[in-house]
């Protein structure tokens, strides 16, 4: 595709949650939408959830990511059309309420508050079929989670699904390719998928945007001009286009995840099978300081969590039908994102205060608490050289001979790398997402999330992508 001739009404780039709905309701209200992905467009049917084929298919770099630091923290982000709704768990949580007022005083975000945002997590929730598991069908593993922290008195909660239930339990994850992009599709927008946008310019009376597209093994230029830009490319991508640009100084000098940290637990019942699931328990007694969860437990995914552990593969092979992965989540730590000159990837780094990384540990043997009540009868924690851990002596023993450096981290979490606000010392976007100092172009994804949240994020990037749409569409710069 050539900028030649055809210039969009509005190209969105990307088309995770943020950039799918962007790119629906603007297509819905009659404007010419070019949506751009720099993955393929699959399927939610083109492989196994949750396999080695899913990481190599849908992950940016096959899930070979990281933040470095001490401890460094592996990050793993969806590159496919649909963003990391294809390949996460789809649970949905509102923002928390305290959390809008803070924002609101601290970035000075203009007309926002929680009531303002309660009818459109309503619309969005009716959109996505926000829905709980069929009774009798809740994974046997996060019943575990829950019933540890029944025992211990602890807060413990069911988390819903953007997912559309049979009554057996079955049924299809409602992630961008089933939802919104099709909904943009139908309502004429154009799907530009294995193409890359790397820089983005003035041009006359529009943007230029220039990047290569895949064609077969080999890659071509890529050019389209466009009045208005929606930059949907997530909490790394879419600093380091700004940056490459040379659009915004602040972006991507501060961004924030939730950094996690996961215990593999051994039953002495059968709580993991094949077809297990989603576990969808959340433990909420200590937050937001951190949440504890069940995550996906399947036969791979256990032989990647034991792999520090003496003999891992084969304690999988024996006994992976009576263990799961558990992960505590913590909200600390602050990075910075910059691009790299010749390399495609940009350089992450975070970094932790001593007290962040003593949340981290405190989350650690919390956890290993609530599976002790449980039942487990040996629990093997995410660090360098894992061993065996059979009660809480021994975990108390372990977390005070534990260097930072020996925490294997984790998340799927990004965001704030192009915080919202009229507050210029620590925003990249206006209130409704506008770009500082330039006209036309809008940032509409996890990156103007202004702070780590504590929950998944997804239902806040989509309930703060349709406010600004539809701001956007009343007619608003």
């Amino acid at each position: 595709m050539s900028c030649t001739k055809e210039i969009a009404d509005i190209a969105v780039i990307g088309s995770g949650p943020g950039g799918a709905l962007t790119a629906a309701l603007l297509s819905e209200a009659g404007k010419k939408v070019v949506l751009i992905d720099k993955g393929p467009h699959l399927p939610l049917t083109s492989c196994e959830p949750f396999t080695i084929d899913e990481m190599t298919q849908k992950y940016s770099f096959g899930g070979i990511t990281v933040a470095m630091g001490k401890p460094p923290v592996s990050y793993i982000e969806g590159s496919s059309v649909g963003g990391g709704s294809e390949v996460n768990s789809g649970l949905y949580h509102r923002t928390p309420e305290n959390l809008v007022a803070k924002w609101v005083d601290e970035f000075q975000i203009k007309d926002l508050s929680y009531e303002d945002l309660v009818p459109i997590f309503n619309k969005n929730e009716e959109d996505l079929t926000i829905s709980y598991v069929p009774a009798g069908n809740l994974p046997k593993a996060s019943l575990k989670l829950h019933e540890g922290a029944h025992k211990l008195g602890w807060n413990s909660i069911e988390v819903p699904r953007w997912f559309k239930y049979e009554s057996d339990g079955s049924g299809i994850k409602q992630s961008m390719t089933e939802t919104f992009i099709p909904r943009a599709l139908k309502n004429g927008a154009q799907l530009i998928s294995d193409t890359q946008v790397n820089k983005i310019s003035p041009h006359t009376d529009e943007w230029h945007l220039a990047g290569s597209k895949k064609n077969g093994t080999d890659s071509i230029p890529f050019e389209l001009l466009a009045k208005k830009i929606f930059i949907c490319a997530g909490a790394i991508a879419t600093p380091v286009l700004l940056k490459r640009s040379g659009l915004s100084r602040l972006a991507g000098k501060k961004f924030h995840m939730h950094p996690s940290i996961k215990i593999v637990a051994k039953f002495p019942e059968q709580v993991n099978h094949f077809r297990m699931g989603v576990p969808v328990h959340q433990v909420k007694e200590f937050s937001p300081r951190y949440s504890m969860g069940c995550s996906i437990s399947s036969p791979p995914y256990l032989s990647l969590a034991m792999m520090d552990v003496q003999g891992g593969q084969a304690i999988v092979d024996s006994h992976w039908s009576n263990m799961a992965i558990y992960y505590a989540m913590t909200t600390g730590g602050c990075g910075v994102i910059n691009p790299l000159p010749l390399f495609k990837a940009p350089l992450v780094k975070f970094r932790f205060t001593a007290s962040e990384l003593n949340d981290i540990l405190d989350a650690m043997v919390d956890l290993a608490k609530c599976l002790f009540a449980a039942g487990a009868t040996e629990i093997y924690p995410s660090v360098q050289n894992s061993r065996q851990i059979k009660n809480m002596d021994e975990m108390v023993g372990l977390r005070h001979e534990l260097e930072a450096n020996q925490l294997n981290l984790m998340t799927i979490h990004l965001f704030s790398s192009c915080p919202m606000g009229e507050n210029r010392k620590n925003t990249v976007v206006n209130s409704y997402g506008a770009l500082h100092d330039h006209d036309g172009i809008y940032v509409n994804d996890s990156s103007i999330i202004p702070t780590a949240l504590g929950v998944n994020p997804q239902g806040t990037v989509m309930a703060l992508a349709r406010r600004n749409v539809e701001y956007f569409l009343r007619g608003n710069k």
